[in-house]
């Protein structure tokens, strides 16, 4: 008995001894202060909500029904589904329509509360057959369009909202048919930000010289890619949360080898607890700025004090020591 809790013991410090040589513990001085997602403090300029806000559910809390759906024609996103009360209702990228299956559970279901199946009933003009229900692992029964799961979200204040449009590159309001509300001629800039006109060419990650900061790391599109002060890499927390995301869309995963010039030492994937998945570089948590519209803008540069684009090796390009 005592061997085999030295070896678990070891194993364990040998997983431990590995994740910290991946992520390092040489970051003090970098501008993290820890904060743990969750309990982060609001950051500059009024964004960071945490995540649980107003409206949310807990996941022991009673799903809400829908009740009588509506189909809410928006100039911005197409049709729309909402609940009885005009509520936006969303679908998750991260989840299966065939089979049904939720992967927003824990405290992603606070962010994005479940809609419950019982009591829905179809829009006027859409197909009844296309509402259905999947059971959860805690025994909701959720709704689903189409196989797909229906949620809100929990910074929407109002009816007409639809602030979880587009968050972390995986949440999309639904359209009647289950599928991402679109416009019909849908040529626009993405949800996360990405201005038309990016280069399709570039890799997931890689660098550019920037006439002002120096070498900084872009995504596919071409875009600026920035870190917040407020987050940490060892342990990897984000205090980004909520209607902070709306601004600073998260860099979604990209593959080791679909890079160009960035540090591979900690290029790790960091699962939020609101269900997204961020790339990182040296364990740190990448960003893009909705105020970035072309290839080349560095308007998130600075901001809040907090905010500074990336070098390849992962550090903050700019910022006051």
């Amino acid at each position: 008995m005592n061997t085999w809790r030295s070896a678990s013991v070891a194993l364990t410090a040998a997983a431990l001894l590995a994740l910290t040589t991946a992520c390092g513990q040489d970051q003090a001085g970098d501008g993290a202060e820890g904060q743990n997602v969750g309990n982060a403090a609001p950051a500059e300029g009024g964004y960071g909500d945490g995540y649980g806000a107003e409206g949310g559910t807990g996941s022991g809390a009673e799903a809400k029904s829908a009740g009588q759906l509506a189909v809410w024609d928006s100039k911005k996103l197409g049709e729309v589904v909402t609940d009885s009360a005009g509520f936006t209702l969303y679908r998750f990228d991260k989840d299966t329509a065939k089979p049904p299956k939720s992967a927003c559970v824990g405290e992603c279901a606070e962010t994005w509360p479940v809609v419950a199946a019982e009591g829905a009933k179809a829009a006027p003009g859409v197909d009844a057959s296309l509402l259905g229900s999947v059971a959860r692992e805690d025994g909701t029964e959720q709704l689903t369009i189409a196989g797909r799961p229906m949620y809100r979200y929990a910074a929407d204040k109002k009816p007409g909202d639809a602030k979880g449009q587009g968050v972390g590159g995986t949440w999309f309001a639904a359209a009647p048919d289950g599928k991402k509300a679109a416009p019909a001629a849908d040529g626009g800039a993405d949800a996360g930000g990405a201005a038309e006109g990016g280069a399709d060419d570039l890799p997931g990650l890689s660098t550019r010289k920037d006439p002002q900061l120096g070498e900084v790391v872009v995504d596919k599109n071409g875009m600026t890619v920035y870190r917040f002060k407020k987050d940490s890499a060892w342990p990897m927390k984000s205090a980004c949360t909520g209607d902070c995301l709306e601004n600073w869309p998260v860099v979604q995963p990209v593959e080791k080898n679909d890079t160009e010039g960035v540090l591979k030492k900690g290029f790790v994937v960091f699962d939020r607890p609101d269900g997204v998945r961020q790339q990182t570089i040296d364990c740190w948590p990448l960003y893009t700025f909705s105020g970035d519209k072309k290839p080349g803008d560095t308007n998130g540069q600075g901001v809040g004090g907090t905010w500074y684009a990336v070098s390849p090796e992962g550090k903050l390009v700019g910022a006051a020591k």
